[in-house]
């Protein structure tokens, strides 16, 4: 795939976000060949979508072409939304139908994803609808302590033609990904967002392609859009985000019928078989007078084959406590709650790919919820907050949507406000009422933005081991680590790159930022700075260091501290001068000593 770089010197003064656009193939961009069959298309995709008024502001683009001189970045129009959408399109070459995809292509998006991760706000991919649901589970294990949105579509009738469904489907996924922080894979088909690995395609002919049937919608869209927040899944690991490209290929798909024989169960339980999901009828039963098959599967669970029990059902999970499925327990076979068989399988991939987990570890992971792919039932023992119980008996309200229009009115200031006081015990409350935990204020500061500016530790860790974004930015689009950085709070920075925050800024801006603190004498923000990874070697305008500005201020300690973390003495500025060279202008002998001792070294 072409390599997508041109957001990296670019800042827009608007309110923006990024998306990249991985375009792996599908129906969404294949044409009709002489045969009149549909094959895809390369090289076409970026150029056909300019002819699309509601993907393409050509206005906008042009002003950006002639600002930037950034030829591959395209414009949505202005949707109303917070942020207006850019985004650039990386093709795959070849184009794939979907029918042909592997686990190379799982991991060779995963890997773009990664690529790309601190340039983009938002993905999509642009893939067949065959497969989908197999990729979308994949990468929902693959993508560890995700942080973005990440949303695969397609179409079940090309973009090029006039009745596609591809239009709605590309446009709603831009949006979504560029204005929604939804850290999960997701698939957005026909105005709807599922959870990737909870989705299968139910019809090769309905423009209502994919359903999933045991999770409602993440988001649906109508005239607005409605997230269901409480829905979201969050991880709970302060960790940064990274890809698990390890998968184990010796997995596989056995669905039980009347009469199967045994030849066939112990041919498919064979080496190299690793990992089995069984396909079983109703809540997870299967043949108990059948002892060859039970023997089989019992034989396999010795030889360490990993069997998860799935129903054939779309609609439903499996239950141990009936005799026939309790069976299957009984030979080793692991219960598989309501996967879906593509979630099932991919996780099984997953799991077995990860070498350091010893096969019991493995055994425990299948059954837990990883990435929200089946369902943990908990009982909510407590009531909405005081005051939006006075709220609703004040204004009358009595309606399921008029009190969840409140609660999305009410519970970001809450939120906000129940941080600024360090209350720890009253955002618990909240966070098990289903308030959702990175809501933004009227200035779209986060709950995490001002906990990281109040330097509230225990708040900040809390918030973040319960799926607060890292990566949400303010009217002023700072992110909550530049929160941190401008009220020094070294403890809070820490943890927040240990969840995968970085310093989303131009080196330019960067370099401004240290040099200021040089000037200032401000050993306090260089230390934030360097814990929050900038490279104190960044110049400013002027092609000057820090240590050239701590020099010629005569900041001993300043100098000290640079010099101690590798800073680059031979740099000239505008004039050719040196750091050496203004020490020894200004006769600041001290400075002049210490420099020449680090010549030394």
């Amino acid at each position: 795939m072409e390599k997508i770089n041109s957001f990296t010197r670019v800042k827009l003064k608007k309110k923006f976000s990024k998306v990249l656009v991985i375009y792996s193939g599908g129906t969404i961009g294949m044409v009709r060949n002489e045969e009149n069959i549909y094959v895809p298309k390369a090289g076409v995709m970026a150029e056909k979508v300019k002819a699309y008024p509601q993907l393409y502001d050509l206005d906008e683009a042009n002003e950006y072409r002639d600002k930037y001189h950034k030829e591959n970045i395209l414009v949505l129009p202005d949707t109303g939304d917070t942020s207006r959408v850019v985004y650039a399109i990386q093709e795959y070459n070849p184009l794939l139908d979907s029918s042909n995809v592997t686990i190379d292509d799982w991991i060779k998006i995963a890997m773009a994803i990664k690529e790309a991760y601190e340039v983009f706000d938002g993905f999509t991919i642009l893939h067949g609808t065959d497969t989908m649901a197999y990729t979308a589970s994949a990468l929902s294990f693959m993508l560890e302590n995700l942080g973005k949105t990440v949303i695969i579509t397609g179409s079940q009738i090309p973009l090029y033609e006039a009745r596609s469904d591809g239009l709605h489907n590309f446009l709603g996924s831009l949006i979504i990904a560029g204005n929604y922080c939804v850290p999960e894979v997701t698939i957005f088909f026909n105005n709807k967002l599922f959870r990737g690995n909870r989705t299968s395609k139910v019809s090769t002919s309905s423009l209502e392609a994919f359903n999933s049937p045991n999770l409602s919608p993440l988001a649906s869209i109508g005239i607005g859009i409605q997230v269901d927040w409480k829905n979201i899944f969050y991880h709970s690991t302060i960790e940064k985000f990274k890809v698990h490209h390890t998968l184990n290929r010796n997995v596989g798909l056995l669905r039980l019928f009347p009469s199967i024989t045994i030849e066939v169960v112990r041919a498919f339980l064979n080496p190299p078989i690793e990992g089995v999901v069984l396909q079983t009828y109703g809540a997870g039963n299967g043949p108990s007078r059948r002892k060859d098959i039970l023997d089989e599967l019992e034989l396999a669970h010795k030889r360490g084959v990993i069997i998860v029990n799935c129903t054939q059902c779309p609609l439903g999970q499996v239950d141990p406590s009936y005799e026939t499925g309790r069976a299957l327990i009984d030979a080793g076979v692991l219960p598989g709650s309501d996967m879906t068989p593509e979630a099932a399988l991919t996780k099984l991939s997953y799991v077995l790919g990860k070498t350091e987990w010893s096969m019991q570890t493995k055994c425990d992971m299948m059954r837990t919820n990883l990435r929200g792919e089946l369902s943990v039932h908990k009982e909510m023992k407590l009531e909405d907050s005081d005051v939006v119980t006075a709220v609703v008996k004040a204004l009358g309200l009595s309606s399921s949507k008029e009190l969840d229009d409140l609660r999305d009115t009410l519970y970001p200031s809450i939120l906000c406000h129940i941080v600024s006081e360090g209350n720890l015990e009253k955002l618990d409350i909240m966070r098990q009422c289903g308030a959702y935990l990175s809501a933004c204020d009227y200035d779209y500061r986060t709950p995490l933005h001002i906990a990281c500016e109040n330097g509230n530790v225990a708040i900040v860790e809390y918030l973040l081991q319960h799926g607060a974004s890292v990566h949400m930015r303010d009217r002023e689009h700072r992110t909550p680590l530049l929160s941190a950085i401008e009220n020094d709070h070294h403890e809070i920075i820490k943890l927040l790159i240990r969840a995968g925050g970085y310093l989303n800024l131009k080196n330019t801006k960067v370099g401004e930022i240290i040099c200021s603190a040089a000037k200032e004498n401000n050993l306090r923000r260089l230390i934030s700075l360097r814990l929050a990874g900038a490279d104190l070697n960044e110049l400013d305008a002027t092609q000057r260091s820090a240590l050239h500005y701590a020099t010629e201020m005569n900041f001993g300690d300043i100098v000290c501290f640079l010099l101690q973390h590798s800073i680059d003495i031979s740099v000239q500025d505008l004039y050719g001068n040196t750091c050496y060279d203004i020490a020894k202008l200004l006769n600041h002998n001290k400075i002049q000593e210490m420099l020449e001792k680090h010549i030394c070294i």
